[in-house]
């Protein structure tokens, strides 16, 4: 039963995401006020320092954090792998009009089963998707299991959060009442925006996302927080 629950939120969630695609990115700008791209470029940094050579994005939807590792010198290829290929698809009209169509490859696949072999991998990451996953402790373990030791797995996250002199209040408010109604405005899909405020509200905090990540192999997790502890980038490395 539990299985079965899994693979109906995996084609929920996956059909949400193709639904909105071409919206995906004006959406992340206005609700975030274009500080998702500051934070993404944050990871990266963290995700290749101070490795070299190809790079996994798991949950790449538009491709914007694949992109961001692609274009760091250390990175020699980045492969994108996420459900929705109409996701993917977005990103790599993106890489097209960037020129770094040559640097990506872009691999319809799920987090919880990753077609790669053991060890494969300079870095793994994953930007905004972790709270989507059916299952967070089998995805993570498949993360760590394809990065090679010594490599890093890098997860960017909005995360729960009890609150800082009232702005866990507030971006609650917020990310409940108005995010619905960006979404119905500008992607026309209010019941995608009402997911994804619901999505945070169910999902564990980053001190917790940090446990999990220790729990499936993971040394020397480190957390970062920003936007006053509402989103969070947690680091770990994988071991001899």
């Amino acid at each position: 039963m539990a299985d079965l629950r899994g693979r109906e939120r995996a084609y929920y969630v996956t059909r949400m995401f193709s639904r909105i695609a071409q919206h995906y990115d004006l959406l992340n700008t206005v609700m975030t006020a274009g500080r998702h791209h500051a934070w993404r470029r944050m990871a990266a940094e963290t995700a290749v320092d101070p490795a070299s050579g190809t790079a996994l994005d798991v949950a790449a939807g538009t491709c914007d954090f694949a992109l961001d590792l692609a274009r760091r010198p250390s990175v020699s290829h980045v492969v994108a792998l996420d459900r929705a290929g109409e996701m993917l698809s977005v990103g790599r009209s993106k890489a097209d009009r960037r020129g770094l169509s040559q640097a990506l490859t872009l691999v319809v696949g799920d987090a919880h089963d990753l077609p790669f072999s053991d060890d494969r991998f300079m870095c793994v990451t994953v930007g905004f998707g972790v709270r989507n996953y059916a299952d967070v402790g089998g995805a993570m373990r498949e993360m760590v299991r394809v990065v090679a030791p010594g490599g890093k797995v890098v997860v960017l996250e909005i995360v729960r959060t009890r609150g800082w002199l009232g702005w866990g209040r507030l971006f609650r408010f917020y990310f409940r009442r108005v995010t619905p109604w960006l979404g119905a405005l500008i992607a026309r899909d209010r019941e995608a925006y009402t997911y994804l405020p619901e999505s945070v509200a169910a999902f564990y905090s980053a001190g917790q996302l940090a446990s999990i990540m220790e729990d499936a192999g993971l040394q020397r997790v480190e957390t970062r927080s920003l936007a006053l502890g509402t989103v969070a980038i947690i680091s770990g490395e994988k071991g001899p």
